[in-house]
């Protein structure tokens, strides 16, 4: 078998765990699908690309495991014209999966290098919908809130106030919760008008949320 029907094997077994975990959000799985994950792993790991697991990246952090992010995407409920802020760029694949299915996409990285690979990344992809950031995400961009939705890719002890308060009416949070040396729970808020509906809905295991730039 020559290296492209290789690779072009190996992504259609990708899609067809990632559908094999529980996702069915057909837009999901085509962004899933668009958006080569292989692009944002480089060096030893990239031939690992297409395997269902989180991999290193620069600075400590990793990348998330496919189906993790795919679920994630799948429980934010993104519509086609919804402003979304996530917390936590990383490799970027999580915003990259995003752009596809909203408007316009905020992302908050505190590591400048993180943030820079990002954004080369999102220009040679052509996705112009989202702007990247180097920032304390912790405090999210109340500038520009309210939110439709919030997606937070690292692990806080409790869903962060700053960004409850950015979360528009009907707006949608994902976010792990839990000590950062134990699996966490993914929590879904949801806030209404009289308060902030939380739906638990697995378990996870993200990188602490740190405040501060690193």
């Amino acid at each position: 078998m020559s290296e492209p029907d290789a690779l072009l094997e190996a992504r259609m077994r990708f899609i067809y765990t990632i559908r094999s975990r529980g996702v069915t959000d057909t837009r999901v799985l085509q962004a899933m699908e668009k958006i080569d994950r292989r692009a944002f792993v480089t060096g030893i790991f990239a031939d690992r690309a297409y395997e269902d697991m989180p991999l290193p990246i620069a600075c400590g952090q990793t990348i998330s495991q496919p189906s993790v992010v795919a679920l994630m995407t799948e429980a934010l409920q993104v519509g086609p014209r919804d402003k979304v802020l996530e917390i936590g760029t990383g490799s970027g694949y999580q915003a990259a999966i995003l752009s596809q299915l909203a408007r316009r996409i905020y992302t908050l990285e505190r590591h400048r290098t993180l943030a820079q690979a990002a954004q080369k990344l999102f220009d040679r992809l052509g996705l112009a919908n989202i702007t990247s950031m180097v920032t304390d995400g912790s405090h999210g961009l109340p500038d520009l809130a309210p939110f439709d939705r919030i997606i937070v890719t690292a692990a806080a002890e409790d869903p962060p106030g700053p960004l409850l308060a950015q979360l528009r009416i009907g707006g949608i949070m994902i976010v792990p919760v839990g000590q950062s040396d134990t699996v966490q729970t993914l929590i879904r808020v949801t806030r209404r008008d009289d308060g902030y509906e939380y739906e638990e809905l697995r378990a996870v295991r993200f990188v602490p949320l740190v405040e501060g730039l690193g």
